[in-house]
Order: C-alpha cells, then sequence, then structure tokens
C-alpha cells in the first residue's frame, strides 16, 4: 500500500462508546490506529498508560497522581531480571482498553498497515516524578528504565498487531520535543534527549515496524530528521512555517525514503476546529503543501506525505472530535482527485 496522503490519528478521543469511536476510525483512517480513551480512567492518559509495569510504581488513581518509589530498590532489582532484551511488555485492557477494542473489530481482517503509539522517552520522564518531587529524567537508571519499558512496550504492540496487518508504524509522541531550551527544563539537553529518541527508534525497527516522531509544537527540526526516523509527524496547522524553514532537510528526508505527515487538522483548541470546515482545511493545507513542493517537486512531496490531525482529539468533545475526523477522510479523496493517486 502506498502512503500517500494516507490517514491516521494521534491517540486520544474524548468517546465512551468505544464502538462508536472504532467506527469513526475504521471509516476515516486508512491506516486506522488503536485509540487512546483518557475519559474512561486516569490510567488510560497518555503519559500513564505506558507506566504500567514500572518497578516501585505507584498510583492514586482518586487524586489522578503517579510516582516512582525510588526507595523501593528490590523492584527496581527485579525489573532487571524480567526486561531482558528483546522482552515485550503488554498494556493490559484496564490502561488500554481501545487496543483490544480494536483488535476485535480487526478479528478476521487483513490490512495493509497498522498504527501503535508510545509516549516518547523524554515526554514520559519528564511527566513522572519520584517520591522525592524530582522528575525521573534526572535520575540516570530510572531514565534508562523508562526507556527499557517503553521499548518493551512498543515491541508488545509491534507483534499484536502484526496479526492483522502487513506493516505496523509506531509513532513516538514527543510533544516535550518543544520544550527543549526552555528554562523550565535547564539540564534536559538535545544530545540527551537525541540519543533517548535514536535508540528507540533502533529498537522499533528492529522488532520490524516504521518509526515516527510527532510532535505538536516547535521542535528543533535538524535534531529530529537527524534522528534518522522514517516519518514526521508536525503541527502543519500553527506550526508549518517553523517546519517550512528546513526545506533542504526535508528534501534529504524525503529522497532518502523518508515521509511527513501533516497534523492539519486542528485539536488543540476547541474554538480552532470550531470556525474551520473541510473547505478551510483544503485550502490551508493546498497552499502550504504548494508552497513547499516548489521546492521539493509536488510528486515526490505528494508520494511521501500522510494526513493527521494535529494532535490527539482526547480535549475535544464528541461532536468536534468526530468534525476532525471526517474533514480528514474528506481532505484525502479531495488531494487524491487534486494531485493524483
Amino acid at each position: 500500500m502506498s502512503l500517500r496522503f494516507a490517514t491516521t490519528g494521534i491517540g486520544s478521543l474524548p468517546h465512551e462508546d468505544i464502538r462508536r469511536a472504532c467506527t469513526l476510525i475504521l471509516d476515516n483512517c486508512t491506516i486506522p490506529f488503536w485509540p487512546q480513551f483518557p475519559k474512561l480512567a486516569f490510567e488510560q492518559g497518555m503519559v500513564a498508560q505506558f507506566t504500567e509495569g514500572f518497578p516501585a510504581l505507584r498510583v492514586d488513581s482518586q487524586r489522578e497522581r503517579i510516582w516512582i518509589d525510588r526507595q523501593d530498590v528490590d523492584a527496581i532489582a527485579r525489573f532487571y531480571e524480567t526486561c531482558i532484551d528483546n522482552a515485550s511488555i503488554p498494556i493490559s485492557p484496564a490502561w488500554a482498553t481501545g487496543f483490544g477494542a480494536l483488535e476485535g473489530f480487526l478479528t478476521g481482517r487483513r490490512l495493509p498497515v497498522l498504527k501503535g503509539h508510545v509516549t516518547g522517552p523524554l515526554t514520559f520522564t519528564l511527566g513522572i516524578k519520584d517520591n522525592s518531587g524530582k522528575y525521573i529524567y534526572y535520575d540516570e537508571e530510572l531514565r534508562e528504565i523508562a526507556l527499557m519499558l517503553l521499548v518493551a512496550k512498543a515491541r508488545w504492540q509491534i507483534q499484536s498487531l502484526k496479526r492483522f496487518a502487513d506493516r505496523v508504524i509506531v509513532f513516538i509522541d514527543e510533544p516535550m520535543l518543544s520544550a527543549l531550551g526552555s528554562s523550565a527544563y535547564i539540564g534536559v539537553s538535545t544530545e540527551d534527549a537525541s540519543s533517548l529518541l535514536r535508540r528507540m527508534i533502533q529498537e522499533i525497527r528492529g522488532a520490524g515496524a516504521m518509526t515516527a516522531i510527532h510532535c505538536c509544537g516547535n521542535a528543533d527540526w535538524e535534531m529530529v530528521f537527524d534522528t534518522t526516523v522514517d516519518i514526521v509527524n508536525f503541527d502543519a496547522y500553527a506550526y508549518f512555517d517553523t517546519l517550512n524553514l528546513y526545506h533542504e532537510r526535508i528534501a534529504q528526508h524525503i529522497s532518502g525514503g523518508g515521509f511527513l505527515a501533516w497534523g492539519i487538522v486542528p485539536t488543540l483548541t476547541i474554538d480552532d476546529i470550531r470556525r474551520e470546515d473541510f473547505d478551510s482545511i483544503a485550502e490551508r493545507f493546498t497552499e502550504r503543501f504548494e508552497r513547499l513542493a516548489a521546492e521539493i517537486g509536488i510528486e515526490a512531496l505528494a508520494e511521501h506525505s500522510l494526513l493527521t490531525p494535529s494532535c490527539g482529539a482526547g480535549i475535544l468533545d464528541v461532536e468536534m472530535a468526530e468534525k476532525v475526523f471526517h474533514i480528514l477522510g474528506r481532505l484525502r479523496q479531495y488531494l487524491i482527485e487534486r494531485f493524483g493517486g
């Protein structure tokens, strides 16, 4: 299957009706993805969802708190015994209702491509603290454990999704890339972030999947391209101009077989999606696509472009989230008619 103007989602949906959510995905995404349902439980949020199995994990669901008890050294020692090379660690239904739900819809089917996702190591380690209140990123051992755990959960997804698809793409969700260099995260170096991502990409590829990095803000795109990730997913609705500055790197990325995933349908504020419609999004995308294509070539860019929402849709209401995916599905058809498919 060509990925030319293929459509997929980032992760979260506001739905509590699981069947309705999965139907929305299958009707509008040529690359179906398993949905996160953060409104069902605290444990199904973006960061919390992948903490299951972290040694010395403590969870207070009522207060929506999660932390690592650094004093529980025995649990940390046991983790090294169980998380050996090429380990795969499942995400249980209580932490990822959407995974099993999508599998149920796919039973008996074989698709060209499916999408999994995992919280990126930077966002993950800057989203969890230890019992002293320090982000686990700043603890070298816990940071390494986090990477091992995330890789093992990505590996499990790949193995599971390959039962239903010829090809799997794993998106590494890294919104914290936009915070690199800010005063709030002094001590978080670009070099360390790049190393974490490179190692994760290598492990995911080794497990047989394509890789993608998603960042819904402004990022050091030079560093992102340097990771050699297969797909760069950016917020094309709000941050196109910042990425367009790197058109020479984009050309190199595409000529080397890489892809861009355009996050063109807004999800970060309800006001944005409320005022937009298919016509306005199609106009915005086409103008930006043609501007970049002037530097790269229309055919090359079209063949290496995917379409996504700008970010997860979990903060929207159900009506607006469904509007996002209906626009996305229509946009693909429009672009195939306009630029060929």
